[in-house]
């Protein structure tokens, strides 16, 4: 049986430039910039914001070779991924690969504030962008 992901730990915005968004999200939502930090695997500087338990992550490319800079380029500005908190990120890969659901990560890798993360990929999902996040 499988074990239904924890909650929406974040959703994932792709931007050009988070200095140019940043002020939406604080100044007409009120929400709250927890910290900012660059991922240099995934070529990306990520803004966190808190709403609520979860957040949302603005997601800027770092130069052109970014998959985010790649997104943007094919589909514009805006979400780009949700990601699914859980509590064993290997014990649900396997088990959705069990499924028959692609994934575009066969291990999970390091991401953004040092969680473990593999994405599903969109062709098994309904076109969604789902991100398996642990946190330890």
């Amino acid at each position: 049986m499988q074990k239904p992901p924890k909650k929406i730990d974040h959703i994932g915005i792709a931007v050009k430039s988070i200095e140019e968004q940043l002020p939406f999200y604080e100044n007409v939502l009120g929400l709250e910039l927890l910290k900012m930090e660059e991922v240099k695997a995934q070529k990306i500087k990520v803004a966190f914001i808190a709403i609520g338990a979860s957040k949302i992550e603005l997601l800027e490319p770092l130069d052109s070779s970014s998959p985010v800079a790649k997104f943007i380029e094919k589909k514009g500005e805006g979400i780009h991924h949700v990601a699914l908190g859980v509590a064993d990120i290997e014990e649900r890969l396997r088990e959705i690969k069990n499924d028959g659901i692609q994934t575009l990560n066969d291990k999970p890798v390091k991401g953004a504030g040092g969680a473990d993360i593999a994405f599903l990929h969109p062709a098994s999902t309904g076109r969604v962008l789902f991100e398996f996040c642990e946190k330890k």
